[in-house]
C-alpha cells in the first residue's frame, strides 16, 4: 500500500528537498508551510497534497492533523519548520526568544503531540524531526537557537521510550550546513556593536562552513534513509561536515573541542 509522509516546512529548502524525493519514491506527501497558495513547484506534483500549516498556531494545527489523517492514512511526520536566530542574548528582544522558541522547539511538539494519539490507535508511525549539528555543539552568538535544538535531541530520547511501547519511532536528523537559502531566507540575524569583532568572525566562519554545506538533496536522502532502514536508532548525523565536526569532538573530548571552537574565535 502507498504511504504517506506528512512535512512541515516544504516551502524550501529540506522540507521541499524531502517532499519531491519522497514523491519521486511514490510516496503520498503532505506538504505543509505557511502560504501554500504562493508555491507553484510541489503543487504540480502527483500525490503531493499542500496544507496551510504556521506551527505556532495550536488551533491550525489541531485543523490541519484533522484534515491529513481524512485524506490519507499517515505513515511518517517529519518535523522540519524552522529557523536560526542569531546574535548575542542581551541584544535580543523577549519577543524574538519566544518567536525562536515557538517555531523550533515547541511548534515541534505540538505537531508531534497533535499526531500520537493516531499513531498510537494504529500501533505504529514515526516522527522525525531536524535538528542540527548544533544540537550535539554550541557555537558563539547562537544560544537559543542552541537551545532549541539541544532540546529536541533530549526530548526525542525520552520520547523514545514513551512512544516505543506503541510501536512508534522517533528520530532526529542532525545536519550541519545546508547549501540552499537559509542564510537569507531562515537566518534572523541581529547585531551589535558591542559584539561586532565576534559576529565578523563567526560570519567568516559561516561563509567558510557553507563552501563544505551539503546540497538540500543530500540531506533529504539522510531523512529517507532514517525513515525506511527499519533501525531502532534515534539520531542521525547528516552531511560530511557535520559528521567530521562530531568525529572531532568525540575524538578530543567535550570540553577540548570547546576549547577549539573558542580559539577559532579570539
Amino acid at each position: 500500500m502507498q504511504k504517506t509522509i506528512f512535512i512541515t516546512g516544504a516551502s524550501s529548502g529540506l522540507g521541499k528537498a524531502t517532499a519531491k524525493l519522497f514523491q519521486s519514491n511514490g510516496w503520498n506527501v503532505i506538504a505543509t508551510m505557511r502560504n501554500p497558495e504562493k508555491e507553484t513547484e510541489l503543487s504540480q506534483l502527483e500525490n503531493v497534497t499542500l496544507l496551510p500549516l504556521d506551527v505556532t498556531n495550536l488551533e491550525q494545527i489541531q485543523e490541519t492533523v484533522k484534515t491529513a489523517i481524512e485524506l490519507h492514512t499517515i505513515d511518517v511526520v517529519f518535523n522540519n519548520a524552522g529557523y536560526g536566530l542569531m546574535g548575542a542574548l542581551e541584544t535580543l528582544s523577549d519577543d524574538k526568544i519566544l518567536r525562536q522558541l515557538d517555531t523550533n522547539l515547541l511548534g515541534v511538539i505540538r505537531v508531534t503531540k497533535a499526531f500520537i494519539p493516531y499513531f498510537r490507535a494504529k500501533k505504529n508511525g514515526l516522527f522525525i524531526s531536524t535538528t542540527s549539528i548544533g544540537g550535539f555543539m554550541g557555537f558563539p552568538l547562537h544560544s537559543i537557537y542552541h537551545a532549541t535544538k539541544f532540546a529536541l535531541e533530549g526530548w526525542s530520547e525520552s520520547m523514545s521510550f514513551e512512544l516505543g511501547q506503541f510501536g512508534i519511532g522517533i528520530k532526529t536528523v542532525a545536519p550541519g550546513g545546508i547549501s540552499t537559502d537559509f542564510i537569507g531566507r531562515s537566518l534572523d540575524l541581529n547585531k551589535s556593536d558591542e559584539y561586532q569583532n565576534l559576529e565578523n568572525k563567526l560570519l567568516q566562519n559561516i561563509d567558510e562552513m557553507m563552501q563544505n554545506a551539503s546540497t538540500a538533496e543530500q540531506i533529504a536522502e539522510v531523512v529517507y534513509e532514517a525513515v525506511t532502514d527499519g533501525k531502532d536508532q534515534v539520531r542521525y548525523i547528516a552531511g560530511a561536515d557535520a559528521n567530521a565536526i562530531y568525529s572531532r569532538r568525540l575524538e578530543v573530548g567535550k570540553e577540548e573541542f570547546r576549547k577549539e571552537i573558542g580559539q577559532q574565535f579570539s
